[in-house]
């Protein structure tokens, strides 16, 4: 009989594994999974007491009722560094609780990630009484919807701390008695807002690629697959669909849970923020992010960090601000963010900062305490991007909409309107090109690309065209201004390298830099 499968935290199957069955009456049954993950064993349906053991990975022991055609999802949590703090985000001074998995006793210390990682202090170390006693376990079944809900300490002693007085990234650092590291972030924004400018993380974009547990938006989007992953090209839909197939195809999506680790958004030991950027997700994520964060400070800008979501529940007060910054990939919104956002902009006199690509791409829901989001796909033919389909094209706000044309490619910018003010003092003459020069190493240098926006049909009707990419089949990114009738103006760059860019590209530097004085007046 088919009892279930095996897999890990990435839903991939796990042959090899040890299981024991223990009924409540007669002997203990034993069985090991197959290459397809897959557990045969002489049972008689009802309730178990499973024992699940392989080498590499956390022993677990977990009661299932086994019942015929309804195969049980075991799974298993490989043997290394993990953590990630709840809530991800906070204002200064709120209770901070964070989640470490590991299997070796960890030191655990808080950092600040400026120009300059900054040692905050030092947390403590971590381990219990009892073999491997800070191993966490995943859920069996399909937990990415629900989360891992992780322990936070044992008994009253809590893993939690007071989030700093400061505003900005923080990061903890996980380090085992082996060496091993594991960073992982926390966005604090400001118990009270104190800068002019506020900078927004995009965390919900570090939650739709996060693909911890198997599912990301871009992994099984929809749901889950029936059987755990023995090859990714034959198993997964994302392979075998063309051309957006499984967001056209599926009518509802399954959500996203944020109680998850997000091992996208490690960070080094040994990286600092003028380095170049590895890593394929890194590129895209709150490593590039930190960028700006660096570029800001080293700029003497100061700035109030924020998450997406404090935008959605309005604890980000747009009128207590001149600027706000929207960075990188924030391709992710409620339609809650977006009428804030627009309504300061174009009624309010609000000036924004757009100094990314893919950006507001496709709508989110969240659950009503801001712990799941759902991400509406749908795409459907005559619409600009997902978020037109559910509530207007993005193009109306930024003045630019992204485009397949130039996607996973990068290059330089090249000038259109040198006697614009934003090109004050960089000497650049109509044809020079800048941005030639960037941290991101995913496709090589270039501050037009990754993923690219350009002026559409939706765009505000004053929408100037400053600088364009060059990059193939005319994919290059728009950098736009406008002014809004409520005194409020829109600065575009378009384009996901753009920040990575800021920090070792003078003119680029220069023209954010014109634009955020211009702003801040």
């Amino acid at each position: 009989m088919l009892i279930g499968y095996v897999s890990d935290e990435y839903y991939a199957a796990l042959p090899g594994v040890e299981l024991e069955f223990q009924g409540a009456t007669g002997d203990p049954v034993l069985a090991r999974s197959s290459a397809s993950g897959a557990v045969h064993a002489p049972l008689a349906p009802g309730s178990y007491e499973v024992c699940l053991a392989r080498r590499g990975f956390g022993s677990k022991r977990v009661r299932v009722e086994v019942q015929t055609g309804k195969p049980v999802q075991f799974r298993l949590l490989a043997d290394r560094l993990l953590g990630y703090a709840w809530p991800k985000w906070c204002r200064a001074g709120e209770r901070v609780e964070f989640r470490l998995h590991a299997v070796e006793p960890v030191k655990v210390g808080l950092w600040r990630y400026g120009i300059r990682k900054e040692f905050i202090r030092n947390v403590g170390w971590y381990d219990n009484h009892g073999p491997r006693a800070i191993m966490q376990t995943v859920p069996d079944g399909h937990f990415v919807e629900t989360g891992v809900s992780w322990d936070a300490g044992f008994g009253q002693h809590k893993h939690a701390i007071d989030a700093p007085e400061r505003s900005g990234l923080y990061y903890f650092h996980m380090r085992g008695e082996s060496g091993a590291f594991y960073s992982f972030p926390v966005v604090v924004a400001p118990a009270k807002p104190r800068a002019s400018i506020a900078v927004l993380a995009s965390t919900n974009t570090w939650n739709a690629y996060n693909a911890f547990g198997g599912r990301s938006n871009y992994i099984m989007a929809a749901r889950m697959i029936d059987r755990p992953i023995v090859n990714s090209k034959s198993d997964l839909p994302r392979y075998r669909l063309s051309d957006y197939g499984e967001w056209k195809s599926a009518p509802v999506f399954a959500p996203l849970s944020f109680d998850r680790p997000e091992p996208y958004n490690h960070v080094p030991a040994d990286v600092e923020c003028t380095d170049p950027i590895e890593g394929r997700q890194a590129c895209h994520l709150a490593p590039t992010e930190w960028r700006l964060f660096g570029w800001l400070e080293q700029k003497g800008h100061a700035y109030d960090l924020y998450a997406d979501y404090h935008l959605h529940d309005g604890t980000l007060d747009l009128d207590r601000h001149r600027v706000l910054i929207v960075s990188t990939h924030p391709e992710y919104w409620s339609e809650a963010m977006y009428r804030r956002l627009k309504a300061w902009v174009f009624e309010r006199g609000g000036r924004l900062m757009y100094l990314g690509g893919n950006g507001l791409n496709c709508k989110v829901d969240y659950s009503d305490d801001g712990t799941r989001m759902i991400c509406v796909n749908p795409w459907p033919a005559g619409c600009e991007s997902r978020f037109h389909a559910q509530v207007e094209s993005e193009a109306n706000l930024l003045g630019v909409v992204y485009t397949d044309p130039g996607a996973m490619t990068v290059a330089p910018y090249e000038v259109v309107e040198p006697d614009h003010w934003i090109f004050a003092g960089t000497w650049l003459k109509k044809g020079d090109l800048f941005g030639t020069r960037t941290l991101h190493e995913r496709y090589g240098h270039g501050a037009s690309g990754h993923e690219t926006d350009k002026i559409s049909a939706s765009s505000p009707k004053n929408v100037q065209l400053l600088a364009r990419g060059l990059n193939p089949d005319e994919g290059g990114a728009h950098m736009v201004y406008f002014d809004t009738p409520g005194g409020g103006a829109v600065f575009s760059a378009g384009s996901i390298t753009y920040p990575a860019a800021l920090l070792c590209d003078e003119p680029t530097s220069l023209i954010t830099r014109n634009v955020l004085d211009r702003f801040l007046r």
